[in-house]
């Protein structure tokens, strides 16, 4: 069966891969101790909006938010990482507070760091782009919607949205992202 929309962007294990989105049965559990990388950009607009957020955020989280920032000197890929309170990130109150404000402006992932809104889709070094699954590519993360044998759901079913973000990712639409300068 062909895709009325196919992705532009190829995905290594996109036919194998299996995957499901439970939440919020699952809790939320990617959001706990993820520690996502934040472009410059990313982070301009997030501090550029913290007023939105800072209401929805619990209230440990917005008190480390209000006094050291939402980012940490911790450093992935060499940007820095979203802060993580009580094990969870900053941003996660019963959902990532993000997504919903975004979502409320008709964007889910206007704010979230890309690879929250590309997740389970992860760019590799390498440059391709592949579903995290349990056992492929070292996949090290033990959650269990990573385990192919957790869910049939095929990811190339369930993952629509990821992919439509991906090939916009990956298409200069949402460039935006990576543009270098201060916070302002």
């Amino acid at each position: 069966m062909t895709e009325p929309n196919p992705p532009a962007v190829p995905i290594d294990n996109l036919d194998r891969a299996r995957f499901r989105c439970v939440f919020p049965v699952c809790g939320g559990v990617c959001c706990k101790n993820g520690r996502p990388s934040v472009e410059p950009a990313e982070d301009r607009r997030i501090a550029q909006n913290l007023a939105k957020f800072l209401p929805h955020l619990r209230p440990r989280a917005r008190q480390v938010v209000e006094r050291r920032g939402f980012t940490t000197r911790r450093r992935k890929a060499g940007k820095p990482m979203l802060a993580v309170v009580d094990g969870w990130c900053v941003f996660f109150h019963e959902g990532c507070v993000l997504h919903k404000v975004g979502a409320a402006e008709g964007d889910a992932f206007r704010y979230k760091p890309w690879p929250c809104a590309a997740f389970p889709l992860s760019k590799e070094r390498d440059g391709t782009w592949t579903v995290r699954q349990w056992g492929h590519r070292g996949e090290a993360w033990e959650l269990f919607c990573l385990d192919p044998d957790e869910d049939p759901t095929p990811a190339r079913r369930s993952l629509a949205g990821e992919r439509r973000f991906v090939d916009r990712l990956e298409g200069g639409a949402e460039r935006w992202r990576f543009r270098r300068g201060p916070r302002s």
